[in-house]
């Protein structure tokens, strides 16, 4: 699909030239080199922000706080997937993907959700149809939500020269809140119509893929998956990790414990006499708005390290070895994000995405979207990598810090590569038919959309 859109972009910008004549030809011929060199400009600029909050990620992942968020939702599981058993391998995959996904670490997911699907096949009774766990685990999968920062927007948009790079997280959480849950309640709607029902009688699915093939297309999937840059969870917990931890002496673990609980208190104290000055200067709403987009991100800063300190990590070199993955991910990145912001760049110096959005915008301004944030709402869904390189042309052009640059960045994060990742969980299980799933997957990705316009309009208008 998107070997098909990108042609398209290039075709079109080419064409429009040549009908608008040679000045415009060379106003496309510019953009090539201009747009070329602003993406691996942005990509340098990007790398010292995904050095250290990638670095911080792995403090989190060392100290064990992913396998923390899967105890917490344990109970949760059992009652969405009750006929899957709770001693299931199943569940276990299921629970630690939708741990790694909430944690923001999109890359980790990726291998739990293959085992997940692999095993919910043995359970399946439908060889070839999706089973409603199936169904149920990919609309979560395709939209979860994310309480950790997107690092890759935030790190774009700091590259590009945000005031504020991290405003878009709130917005971002909300949005992704209204995805899932529209997701389960598409799911639990669309479950009953007959149209989605399988076939009463069928042979049960034989679980024959092997160790070896769910390896390959775990690798594999690990290597395409570039939807989420800044991903420090895509590190090997067999890898390089933090030294192993000493026994304490009770005094020791008390000093520790104690130092922890002084810094919160220090910090919560000093959250509630500025929230207390807002509150008396301009009411609740201010307050409340200002705390979110000012508190949060130190708050993260804080707990993370004091997460990592109390379980005796250490945070340096869990640092410096999350630092180093953003090397990697950041060469990784470079050809998808050149590719197609020379693409846009072409289209939008042709002048014919100027003529599509003059057309669309008496139409979508009504409902507070701007049109120059369409492309971005119609590549997500196809691949992350393209939505990637289209954030940053729009942020480029319109800035980052300007509604039209909040809401682009918000939906980057808003909902998932849906496409991608059916195509390759179906196929890790050997699904052919997956009922409803694209559609309660898109039914998310609408949703998504309209939290992320709702949201930037609380945020940002």
């Amino acid at each position: 699909m998107l070997n098909a859109i990108w042609l398209v972009l290039v075709t079109a910008s080419l064409l429009a030239a040549a009908y608008s004549g040679p000045e415009t030809i060379g106003l496309v011929t510019q953009s090539i080199f201009e747009n070329g060199k602003s993406a691996v400009q942005l990509v340098i600029g990007l790398v010292g922000v995904m050095v250290f909050f990638l670095g911080l990620m792995r403090i989190a992942f060392d100290a064990g706080l992913r396998d923390v968020v899967a105890r917490w939702l344990a109970p949760i599981m059992q009652r969405l997937f009750p006929e899957v058993p709770a001693d299931h391998p199943a569940m276990s995959a299921m629970l630690m993907n939708f741990a790694s996904n909430i944690l923001g670490m999109g890359n980790a997911a990726t291998p739990f959700g293959l085992k997940a699907m692999s095993e919910l096949a043995s359970l399946n009774r439908n060889a070839s149809w999706a089973s409603n766990s199936m169904v149920l685990f990919l609309a979560i999968n395709a939209s979860s939500i994310t309480l950790l920062p997107p690092l890759g927007t935030i790190g774009v948009r700091a590259a590009a020269g945000s005031a504020d790079p991290w405003a878009i997280w709130m917005p971002t959480l909300f949005a992704t809140f209204c995805s899932t849950a529209a997701a389960v309640a598409a799911y639990y709607l669309l479950r009953p119509l007959p149209f989605f029902a399988p076939p009463a009688h069928a042979a049960p699915a034989a679980n024959t893929r092997s160790e070896g093939d769910l390896a390959a297309t775990t690798e594999g999937a690990g290597a395409i998956r570039t939807a989420t840059p800044a991903t420090a969870a895509n590190i090997d917990p067999s890898g390089s990790a933090a030294p192993a931890a000493v026994e304490e002496t009770g005094w020791r673990r008390s000093l520790r414990r104690g130092l922890v609980v002084a810094c919160f208190a220090f910090f919560l104290g000093c959250v509630g006499i500025a929230f207390r000055g807002d509150w008396n200067e301009a009411g609740f709403n201010f307050a409340f708005r200002n705390a979110l987009q000012h508190w949060t991100l130190p708050a993260l800063l804080l707990a993370v390290l004091a997460y990592g300190f109390s379980q005796r990590v250490a945070v340096y070199d869990s640092m410096v070895a999350g630092g180093r993955e953003a090397l990697e991910v950041a060469s990784r990145i470079v050809p998808y994000l050149v590719v197609i912001l020379v693409a846009v760049g072409m289209l939008r110096a042709s002048g014919a995405l100027d003529a599509v959005i003059g057309l669309i915008d008496p139409f979508t301004s009504r409902l507070g979207v701007p049109a120059e944030v369409l492309p971005m709402a119609l590549i997500r869904p196809l691949s992350g990598s393209g939505a990637l390189g289209v954030m940053s042309e729009i942020i480029t052009t319109h800035g980052p810090d300007s509604f039209i640059g909040m809401l682009t960045c918000t939906l980057m994060g808003s909902t998932e590569t849906t496409f991608y990742v059916l195509a390759v969980y179906f196929g890790a299980a050997g699904v052919v038919d997956g009922r409803h799933a694209l559609l309660c997957c898109l039914v998310a990705d609408v949703a998504g959309f309209l939290g992320a316009v709702a949201a930037c309009h609380f945020f940002f208008s």
